[in-house]
């Protein structure tokens, strides 16, 4: 349970079904990068405030996710589908592999899909609606199978955005959430800088 915790803290026309074509822009194709910056906020159910983690990230397809929390504290996590790492400073605290969790292979399909805008990815666990139009919209995914903290630990996901997603909310059976927003976003098709190739090598990517 604590390690759960930890790896979900590294980290938005009439409503109806809808397929991947009908939802905003493309998704990001292989070999584009998405870099940019992100506030999150955590509510937990029975406490007043809000934990608020600043930092940026970085998303490559079919290579995985750099989530770099720099305040309050310095947290790398690097989510791909062989697995997790978790460093604070330049020591490693947790390695999970997807072949013994296979939570880790859902989580970064469904992180992946989100950010890159790859609905036709999240179909298969989840049900789509959407709401606005290109210029403004709101997507919300609801699990087709009952949330499995095991397997699929929230009950509701809702992401927004335009050009790019701006917002995530993510809630979980209990009331506890997860509000992120995006800033400061630039899609490249440059090469991952050495140093992102080597944390996307050493997670098994």
């Amino acid at each position: 349970m604590r390690r759960r915790a930890l790896l979900l803290g590294a980290l938005a026309i009439p409503a109806g079904s809808v397929s991947a074509q009908e939802i905003g822009p493309a998704a990001l194709q292989p070999g584009e990068v998405l870099r940019g910056r992100f506030v999150q906020e955590r509510r937990l159910s029975g406490f007043a405030g809000a934990l608020r983690t600043q930092g940026h990230f970085v998303l490559a397809p079919g290579r995985g996710l750099i989530w770099q929390a720099e305040t309050p504290f310095a947290v790398r996590t690097v989510i791909t589908p062989a697995g997790l790492t978790q460093r604070i400073g330049e020591a490693e605290t947790l390695r999970l592999s997807a072949g013994r969790i296979p939570f880790l292979a859902r989580l970064a399909d469904m992180l992946t899909g989100t950010l890159a805008r790859d609905w036709r990815g999240l179909e298969q666990d989840f049900l789509l609606t959407r709401s606005g139009d290109a210029a403004g919209w709101q997507v919300v995914l609801t699990p087709r199978r009952p949330p499995d903290p095991a397997s699929m630990p929230f009950e509701r996901i809702v992401v927004s955005g335009g050009r790019l997603v701006d917002r995530v909310e993510m809630t979980r059976p209990g009331g506890d959430a997860d509000t992120v927003r995006f800033a400061d976003q630039v899609v490249t098709r440059a090469p991952l800088r050495a140093e992102e190739r080597q944390l996307f090598d050493s997670n098994g990517q």
